[in-house]
This record gives C-alpha cells, sequence and structure tokens, in this order.
C-alpha cells in the first residue's frame, strides 16, 4: 500500500478524484470524517491510501486555510468578482458584500469589470484600488484585456463568481480557451440541466487551478457566508488605519462623533459608496442573533 499527498479535484456520487504524483486517484472517503462532520471538499489538501486493488481511500484531511459552503470548496486563494459596466449596471452593495465575504474568508477579492468597451469603468476602478483591492477592466473585444488578469491568477487556485450577464463565461474561456471544452465533456457525462444536482471541480491552469462552479451567484456568499458585525469593519481594507482613532472605542463607525472613518470618508481618502455598503451591512446584521445565523 502506498500513501500520497494530492488535492481533491472533484467530488460526485460518493467518489473523490484527487490528483497526486502525476495522477488523479479515485478515492472513497474513510467514514469518521462523516461522524465528525467534516466531509471533505473540493481543493481540499489530503492524504490518500492507494492499495494493490480495490479503492483508494482519503486517510487525512489536511488543515484548511478558508472553506465556502455553498460552493462547497477549500483552499481558495482568490475569489474573482466579475461585474459588467451596464446590461446589467454594477450594485455597489453587492460587490461590497462580496469583497467583504472573501476577506472575512481569507481569501483575497479581485474585481473585473467588463463591458468597458460599452462605458468607462475608470470610476468603479478608482473605487476599488483605493480601497486597496486588485482590480482589472476586461471588454470581450480586446481580448488582450485578459492577459494582466491571467498573469495575476497564475499559480493560484481561483473561483469565479458572477451575476447573470456580466461576462463571466466569456471571461473564462478568454482566458483558459480550454476550459469550455473541458466543462462541456463534463456537462455530458454528469447530465447537467437533466438533473439538480451541483458539481464543482478544479481545472489545471497555468501552474494553479480554476473552481468550474456551476450556478455560483453572488446570492450563495450572501445567503452562506453572513459576516458577524463586530468583523464586518475588517472586512473593508480602506478602514485599517482609522479604526484605533475614533474618539470612542465602542464606534460602529456608522454615524459617532468622533469617528476617524467618517472623518477619512468626508476628507475623500475612504469612498463614499464603500462607507455607504458598509453602513448597510451593519445595519442588516446587528441585530441577529447568533443562533439565527447557523439556520
Amino acid at each position: 500500500m502506498v500513501e500520497l499527498k494530492g488535492i481533491i479535484l472533484k467530488s460526485t456520487g460518493g467518489f473523490y478524484y484527487v490528483e497526486a504524483a502525476n495522477g488523479v486517484y479515485e478515492c472513497k472517503a474513510r467514514g469518521i470524517f462523516r461522524k465528525k462532520n467534516n466531509s471533505p471538499k473540493v481543493g481540499d489538501r489530503v492524504t490518500i491510501t492507494v492499495p494493490t486493488d480495490g479503492y483508494c481511500s482519503i486517510e487525512e484531511i489536511h488543515p484548511r486555510k478558508n472553506t465556502l459552503k455553498r460552493p462547497p470548496l477549500s483552499n481558495i486563494d482568490i475569489l474573482v468578482i466579475v461585474v459588467s459596466t451596464t446590461e446589467p449596471a454594477p450594485n455597489a452593495l453587492v460587490i461590497d458584500k462580496m469583497t467583504a465575504a472573501a476577506v472575512d474568508n481569507d481569501i483575497e477579492p479581485v474585481v473585473v469589470i467588463s463591458k468597458t468597451d460599452l462605458k468607462s469603468a475608470e470610476d468603479l476602478l478608482l473605487i476599488y484600488k483605493t480601497a486597496g483591492i486588485k482590480a482589472f477592466s476586461y471588454s470581450s473585444s480586446q481580448p488582450a484585456s485578459a492577459d494582466e488578469i491571467k498573469a495575476y491568477l497564475k499559480g493560484k487556485i481561483a473561483a469565479f463568481t458572477g451575476n447573470s450577464g456580466v461576462g463571466k463565461s466569456t471571461l473564462l474561456n478568454t482566458l483558459y480557451p480550454d476550459l469550455e471544452l473541458q466543462t462541456g465533456e463534463i456537462s455530458e457525462k454528469l447530465g447537467r440541466g437533466r438533473h439538480t444536482t451541483r458539481t464543482v471541480e478544479l481545472f489545471k491552469t497555468d501552474g494553479g487551478y480554476v473552481a468550474d462552479t456551476p450556478g455560483f451567484s453572488t446570492v450563495d456568499l450572501e445567503r452562506y457566508n453572513m459576516i458577524d458585525k463586530d468583523n464586518i469593519k475588517f472586512c473593508f481594507p480602506e478602514f485599517k488605519d482609522y479604526l484605533t482613532e475614533c474618539q470612542f472605542t465602542s464606534c460602529s463607525h456608522t454615524c459617532e462623533k468622533g469617528c476617524a472613518v467618517l472623518k477619512a470618508v468626508e476628507e475623500g481618502k475612504i469612498s463614499k459608496s464603500r462607507h455607504d455598503s458598509y453602513v448597510a451591512m451593519y445595519n442588516e446584521v446587528k441585530d441577529i442573533k447568533e443562533w439565527q445565523k447557523k439556520n
């Protein structure tokens, strides 16, 4: 029996497909994981045993640096949030909820603004670059605009999210032309469209992986990754330098006198739209109890 370390690329029908030692092994998970309510997820780093006959077995799940409930993914480096300049118009609150959810899960948010051939992305780019969040512009009519994005994602595990119509699929296929063929083959094999099963899979890219997450939208992160009201402020990187400068230690940074964050907004050091999103998010969860979050 051989012991190998690898990464889970796909999970379907109770089987896990683990890339290890330049091969992909079909594995079963030990029952102890289910008993501990800690089933393996796509993206997990694992140790498997390979017998001379019979099924390979997942013996150990290595510590995760992050995990998402939906889609069921772990160890993501980058969440690429795709929004369009128009058709549909960008929603600042939705974008900011996504960047905050990423930061709260120890995932780097990257904003990609598409359809720049239809409308300028300069204002949006400025907002997120000022906030310390990596942001790119992209136009399907200028495929070269994807080169910088591709270079940034090299060697990373990236998941893409974006609502219908923003051009997520077009961007993915521009970045990774082989992905369209692979996804089509997987769809046919699994019968997507005929069943309700949602399968997450990692595809190899330039030294990294991209997560194919069917149906993954901003709603998933919003619903399944609710942030505690006391942590929201830490999910806005541009607040960091001001959080300890407020007059009162109990400052919520929403409306208080002597708030350094509000002063920074007034002085243009923090975007008003970003602060508006923070206030909306804070008010949304401030009265929610811990037991309600678990339902």
